[in-house]
């Protein structure tokens, strides 16, 4: 039989039980250590990693109350909180030995021991330790996973008044647990104005998990949301945790929460009133606790008045209400926008760094901007990537020379099909205030294509 790859020390004052123990456990177990003298504890832990430890309780001149294996059980822990302890007791002090595994021990065996016994308890351990390897693993990962996105989301960049005072307002209620709810056009940023929320505040640390409600169906809302358990419906090959549940403990951001029906609506205000989720296929309530922040483009107040969304819903959502103007009415956010979109994608693609002259940037800020500032932002990467001198032209934006349009808002000059279907994707959207369902289904389309066509166009 080949020998389990672990490595094992063994500290006990009784010379006899270290040679027995080790004699038996070599046979199976690739490295043990012994040791006589818990006073060299601090020394070896600290040059050595062991996968489990098997530590005496009771040393010669603690003969039976066991503190001294405590001391030497904190020593061990407060050095590697991971590690995985095994107590021996000769006493059978069973309540002894509990009251060290409550204390941070894996568990005991009694001397004299049984060694098919010794070995299953040794690889009991050993899964465990694995285990919480594992889950520190884990742990380090999410932390840097954390660290990466938010590192690879902007700040709020702005020093118009009307951002001064979005900044003002997000970083105040930032470092407080309530609602917030952001309203503000197509692409004016109000991903960014929560990303920013979450990384201003005492969840930092934890995850953001971002859900666009308008590209869920009805039909995989629940599964999507609150999770579901194995054999729930037909492709539920597995247990799976829902949005909610993956953002315990951070921030969840719902975009799009005006295109919800009332029937979801009734299902979102009941999980958020109790703070619970029952994974579907189950009746076991999960408990949740997120921070909420909502977003959506769609006049939500009206909708209230015309029965189209719940008022209580509203209420609860938007203890904290943010609006994002326009980027037609921020003209002195142009330049550090363009600047830091310039300098994003110069990094991107590994391009000399472009810079751009003012008559341009007058030209740009004249200049509609319908997709707000997604709109800017794919313009600069299209510049960045395909100008050909290192100053930026109005051209290399594919900004049209004369803005001037018909009543339909063509550009008669430049008139090509790609504009035609921008024009109408975005009249459409438009006639039906941003529901994107009743849009598609008008224009043909179905809701991911229509999303595909919104996203080509900076809408």
């Amino acid at each position: 039989m080949s020998k389990i790859n672990a490595r094992l020390l063994i500290v006990d004052d009784d010379t006899d039980i270290l040679l027995a123990a080790k004699m038996f456990l070599r046979q199976n177990i690739s490295i043990v250590h012994t040791e006589k003298n818990p006073q060299n504890i601090p020394n070896i832990i600290k040059n050595e990693n062991y996968d489990v430890i098997l530590l005496d309780m009771n040393f010669s001149r603690d003969a039976t109350s066991g503190q001294e294996g405590f001391h030497w059980l904190n020593v061990i822990l407060d050095h590697d909180p991971a590690a995985t302890i095994i107590f021996i007791t000769g006493y059978g002090d069973i309540e002894l030995a509990v009251q060290g595994i409550k204390e941070g021990a894996t568990n005991f065996v009694l001397k004299p021991w049984d060694n098919k016994k010794l070995l299953a308890t040794i690889q009991a351990s050993l899964r465990i330790r694995e285990s919480k390897v594992e889950l520190e693993n884990l742990r380090s990962k999410q932390k840097v996973f954390i660290a990466d996105q938010n590192q690879h989301h902007s700040n709020l960049i702005g020093s118009s008044q009307s951002m001064q005072k979005v900044m003002k307002v997000a970083y105040k209620v930032a470092v407080t647990d309530a609602n917030v709810l952001i309203l503000g056009e197509n692409g004016t940023g109000k991903e960014v104005v929560a990303r920013a929320i979450h990384r201003a505040s005492n969840r930092r640390d934890n995850v953001f998990i971002s859900v666009d409600l308008g590209a869920i169906t009805e039909s995989l809302f629940e599964s999507e949301l609150f999770g579901y358990k194995k054999g729930a419906f037909t492709d539920a090959k597995e247990d799976r945790a829902g949005r909610f549940e993956v953002a315990n403990g951070g921030t969840i951001f719902l975009d799009e929460i005006g295109n919800l029906s009332h029937g979801l609506q009734s299902k979102l205000l009941s999980v958020l009133q109790s703070r619970k989720v029952i994974r579907l296929g189950s009746s076991k309530e999960i408990n949740i606790d997120v921070r909420l922040i909502c977003a959506t483009n769609m006049p939500l107040y009206q909708m209230v008045n015309e029965n189209k969304f719940r008022q209580d819903l509203l209420y609860r959502i938007n203890t904290v209400e943010i609006k994002l103007p326009p980027l037609k009415e921020r003209l002195e956010d142009f330049a550090p926008l363009i600047e830091h979109f310039i300098e994003t994608y110069s990094h991107k693609y590994k391009v000399p760094k472009k810079r751009i002259g003012a008559g341009t940037m007058k030209r740009l800020q004249k200049h509609d901007w319908p997709g707000n500032i997604r709109e800017l932002q794919h313009a600069v990467e299209r510049a960045v990537i395909l100008g050909e001198s290192t100053v930026l032209e109005p051209h290399d934006f594919f900004i049209p020379d004369n803005d001037e349009k018909d009543d339909d808002g063509f550009n008669p000059d430049t008139l090509n099909l790609e504009e035609v279907e921008k024009v109408l994707v975005r009249k459409v959207i438009d006639k039906y205030g941003g529901n994107i369902s009743r849009a598609a289904k008008e224009l043909g389309l179905t809701r991911a294509s229509l999303y595909r066509r919104i996203e080509k166009y900076g809408l």
